[in-house]
């Protein structure tokens, strides 16, 4: 038989092309997504229920699921109700502790009663993913909680290690910005130097020995004023030039978080991720306020959200994501204080949405 063997010879040839050049395609995703660091950038809400007028948590868990692109929440304790709802939704949930409980969150016996009371009775059927003890605990002028804070994230994780959930459930805790002493320029972030060491070290090391993110509340609206609005809000703006590092911030958020990286960095913790655990805009506000209206709203978690999904980062963490949890989901017309708190929802009691951000499946906002 006779064989064509320089047209074998040429096809082998550019068989070996073409699979070197796949490979070459794959080699190069593989290593751009290893560029882009930290979770992926998904965007969930925080489901607050200060209001006597919001749906069933069941008709809410539905609808996140079947119309929008929310695929993450977190609520403020652990409701039952709303834990049941979220079964079998694959919803990532995560729960809280409230601050008045820590203290006694630092004895095992009530550690392993409160995962065996409020979690064990609700997974794997509930995707719960993370634990927060309490909320700003360290804004709070309490030394009895500050001092049990740790100790209680501990304890917590003993008691999930015993139940065999450690693996599934993280321990974390939010922390407001005034957490630090020094956040502009965003290089010069520091911790506050009462808590630096005492406190917000060993939470650190915590957090890095149980893989667990660091969870900050930037609020780039209680920061801004008249002038600094567009800065706030991702508009085009000039920007703010950080001396130190020659780097340059054309938005709020980036230089809040900038700072906390810092402070996290001068204490050897750099290495840990970083959750924005709160972030919104209110629709509506007092008239001493600047930019509360609905599209404001609009413009800045429309803008949050396409920029923490990107892989930008930031200046000082670039090529990455950020997991945000935007505050909130609805207007809660039970909140105290100024006019704004009761107005940061996404949604309306009926389930209306207050401005379109595009978190609505299409076959929805059509």
């Amino acid at each position: 038989m006779k064989r064509n063997i320089p047209f074998l010879t040429a096809m082998a040839k550019e068989f070996i092309s073409l699979s070197s050049s796949i490979l070459v395609t794959v080699m190069s995703i593989f290593l751009a997504s290893l560029l882009v660091r930290g979770v992926e950038g998904t965007i969930g809400v925080n489901y607050g229920t200060i209001a006597d007028n919001l749906p069933p948590p069941p008709q809410v868990a539905h609808y996140l699921l079947e119309s929008t692109v929310i695929n993450r929440v977190r609520i403020f304790d652990a409701d039952p109700d709303i834990l049941k709802a979220f079964a079998h939704t694959g919803i990532a949930v995560t729960v809280t502790v409230p601050n008045d409980q820590i203290p006694r969150l630092t004895k095992l016996n009530f550690a392993q009663q409160w995962v065996e009371e409020n979690i064990q009775p609700h997974t794997p059927a509930t995707n719960i993913i993370r634990i927060l003890v309490g909320n700003e605990v360290l804004s709070a002028a309490n030394k009895l909680l500050i001092g049990s804070l740790v100790p209680a994230m501990q304890t917590l994780h003993t008691a999930l290690v015993a139940a065999s959930l450690d693996r599934r459930i993280q321990v974390s805790t939010p922390h407001s910005l005034s957490v630090l002493s020094n956040s502009n320029p965003p290089s010069t972030g520091k911790f506050r130097p009462d808590y630096d060491t005492r406190v917000v070290k060993p939470l650190l090391s915590f957090l890095r020995a149980t893989n667990s993110p660091f969870m900050v509340n930037p609020y780039p609206f209680f920061g801004c004023s008249g002038d600094t609005l567009d800065y706030a809000l991702f508009r085009p703006n000039a920007g703010v030039f950080d001396q130190n590092t020659g780097l340059h911030y054309t938005n709020m958020l980036d230089a809040q978080l900038d700072a906390v990286y810092s402070a996290m960095k001068l204490l050897g913790f750099d290495d840990l991720e970083i959750v924005i655990a709160e972030t919104g805009w209110p629709s509506m506000g007092d008239t001493t306020q600047v930019g509360v209206d609905a599209n404001s709203a609009a413009e800045y978690n429309g803008n949050l959200m396409r920029h923490v999904t990107s892989g930008a980062g930031t200046p000082l963490m670039p090529n990455r994501t950020f997991e945000t949890y935007i505050f909130a989901l609805f207007n809660e017309d039970l909140k105290p204080g100024p006019t704004c708190e009761r107005n940061f929802g996404l949604f309306r009691p009926d389930m209306t949405p207050v401005y379109d951000i595009g978190i609505l499946r299409p076959s929805v906002a059509a």
